[in-house]
């Protein structure tokens, strides 16, 4: 297992340099640049502008500006943001990751708790009221974009209701609350935001769980074990749903970059300053930094979120080792 857990990390570096590579490649083809969102219409001469690319390096090759921002990148160097403020850029995402993996691991938690039970009650109930009200709610879950369930829960809950705050992740006056009161406030502002992130993915989740279960259920030995006398919890419980939890582990691996990348439209949304919201102020800035920051830590987490789900077909099937070659 720990052999097969560093083979997997050493081969992820090329792999993370050919990520960087091309989308620094990209992002310097897009037309505009730094010195052009900054200048705008100010009326700066030609060698001003000359001396800002020259600053921020822009005057280079683009393959020497890519080694030079790999050297830094080697030693965990960033770089400094284009910004005025040319903060450095792990400061940044220093101040704004936690927010984003907080909203991933509250919906992939409540994804998992909710998707697994409702898939394998509709399995063993097959077309009774229940499977027939969650194959509705999946296909409303598909059917609803997110930015549209984000829109509608603000005007209802926020505006016209009043009951929830629909920006930001604090009150105006959170400072002055108690601390219980802070905690609920805090609370208040994630309500929504969840809701949305986890719609669509719990819709998803569930039918999948549904149709492996169902596939799972058919098999002769569960058949038997029925035959036998053993009790239907126990083999939908002990036998049918660990081989039912397979393809939901690799679903879940290949799912982890949509729920991070989906946090940019929600984090936009409701104001919440994540790293998806910093990825979208600093596409509309070209802050090259900033972006290349963005993407390296979320193929980064990317790249061991599906070690993790390869090192989970262990733990769900035993007959899976992963690493032990066959002798």
């Amino acid at each position: 297992m720990l052999g097969y857990a560093l083979r997997r990390i050493l081969f992820a570096v090329p792999l993370l340099i050919g990520i960087t590579f091309i989308s620094f490649v990209v992002i310097h083809l897009a037309p505009g640049d730094p010195t052009e969102i900054q200048t705008g219409d100010l009326g700066i001469n030609a060698q001003a502008v000359s001396q800002m690319r020259e600053l921020y390096e822009l005057d280079k090759p683009l393959p020497v500006q890519y080694w030079k921002w790999l050297q830094r990148l080697a030693r965990l160097d960033f770089g400094r943001s284009f910004a005025p403020d040319g903060r450095p850029v792990l400061d940044k995402i220093g101040e704004r990751l936690p927010i984003t993996l907080l909203l991933n691991i509250l919906q992939l938690t409540i994804i998992i708790a909710f998707a697994v039970p409702i898939g394998v009650t509709s399995a063993v109930r097959q077309y009774s009221l229940f499977d027939k009200v969650t194959t509705v709610f999946v296909f409303v879950g598909f059917a609803t974009p997110d930015f549209w369930l984000a829109l509608l829960l603000m005007l209802l809950f926020g505006v016209e209701l009043g009951w929830l705050p629909i920006s930001g992740l604090r009150s105006m006056n959170w400072e002055f609350l108690p601390f219980w009161r802070q905690q609920l406030d805090f609370l208040s502002h994630l309500i929504l935001p969840v809701f949305v992130v986890t719609f669509g993915g719990l819709a998803g989740f569930s039918r999948y769980m549904r149709q492996s279960m169902l596939e799972v259920i058919r098999q002769d030995y569960i058949q038997t074990a029925l035959a036998k006398g053993l009790a239907s919890r126990v083999v939908i419980g002990k036998h049918a749903l660990r081989n039912a939890m397979m393809p939901i582990v690799t679903v879940l691996g290949l799912s982890l970059p949509g729920l991070i990348g989906g946090s940019v439209i929600i984090e936009s949304i409701f104001a919440i300053p994540g790293m998806g919201q910093l990825m979208v102020q600093a596409v509309y800035e070209r802050d090259y930094p900033v972006i290349m920051g963005n993407l390296v830590i979320v193929s980064t987490l990317t790249l061991f979120a599906n070690l993790i789900a390869d090192i989970a077909y262990s733990f769900v099937d035993p007959r899976i080792r992963v690493g032990r070659r066959r002798r």
